[in-house]
């Protein structure tokens, strides 16, 4: 048998050779360095920051600046009603604060915030008004006998929104008549003195009514639609004092649910009403 022809049908195709090349990177290790460096930076300059703004600043200011960036300690101070004790009954601002982190220390003269346009506190404007607004209501609750024995039923307290006198009822003492919205006759004297004070302070007011958590017995009333109607209530009688009715700029009732004495929601010292002198 002859043998096949190369080139002929009969021959086999040649292989096929496929080549992998395999690229190594030898000029960097990847981006993630600069993340981290990026992370760096952004640390060293809000240090530097800080060192800036510790030299750059006051005491008083640094103080400020704590109490802004602080809320807890804000919002421990507002929910203090007072002691009881004194002619107003209530703490002020240089009493002994209730705050957490050291047991009888002397309370400062303000809560100090940053308002104005470059950051800086208004020091010492805030506590110059509360202290005016207190002696001024001292003065008219000696007018009386029957003034003098109310004082214990007022309080003021200086919070984030501004001044705020509680009137709180107790077991002698009522602002409303039980279940209603009309005002007792000393009640009614009452707030004609604080109208004669916070007239003339040209401040927004807000007015908000509080009661104890006793629940109604029958009829479609309820605490809510009491406590808004005392507010409205006391918001009538403060502009019969005199206060224009231009300076009202919120009138609420919130019922049961921010109880001053919350381990005794019935305590007839839950019932109250708060008027705020809004900065």
């Amino acid at each position: 048998m002859a043998a096949p022809k190369k080139g002929g049908k009969n021959e086999l195709p040649p292989p096929v050779i496929v080549k992998k090349i395999t690229v190594v990177a030898g000029g960097h290790h990847g981006g993630a360095w600069k993340v981290a460096y990026a992370d760096f930076v952004t640390a060293m300059m809000a240090f530097f920051l800080l060192l800036w703004l510790l030299g750059a600043t006051t005491e008083k200011q640094r103080k400020g600046i704590a109490d802004y960036f602080t809320p807890t300690l804000v919002k421990l101070r507002e929910q203090s009603a007072g002691s009881g004790t004194g002619l107003l009954g209530g703490s002020s601002v240089t009493d002994v604060d209730n705050y957490p982190h050291r047991a009888g220390q002397t309370g400062t003269q303000s809560l100090t915030i940053p308002r104005d346009a470059t950051g800086g506190p208004k020091e010492g404007a805030h506590a110059t008004k509360m202290q005016r607004i207190r002696k001024q209501l001292e003065q008219r609750l000696q007018a009386s006998e029957a003034l003098r024995r109310l004082a214990r039923q007022v309080r003021l307290v200086d919070t984030v929104e501004g001044i705020r006198i509680d009137l709180v009822d107790n077991a002698d003492f009522s602002m409303f008549m039980l279940g209603t919205t009309v005002l007792t006759p000393e009640a009614s004297q009452l707030l004609r003195a604080i109208g004669a004070t916070v007239g003339p302070q040209g401040e927004g007011l807000s007015i908000r009514g509080h009661t104890d958590s006793l629940p109604w017995k029958s009829g479609g009333a309820n605490n809510w639609s009491l406590s808004a109607g005392r507010a409205e209530a006391t918001r009538q009688a403060l502009m019969r004092a005199g206060v224009a009715e231009g300076r009202f700029r919120r009138i609420e009732g919130v019922a049961d649910r921010e109880l001053l004495i919350k381990d005794q929601p019935q305590d007839p010292r839950n019932r109250r009403i708060s008027i705020t002198l809004m900065d």
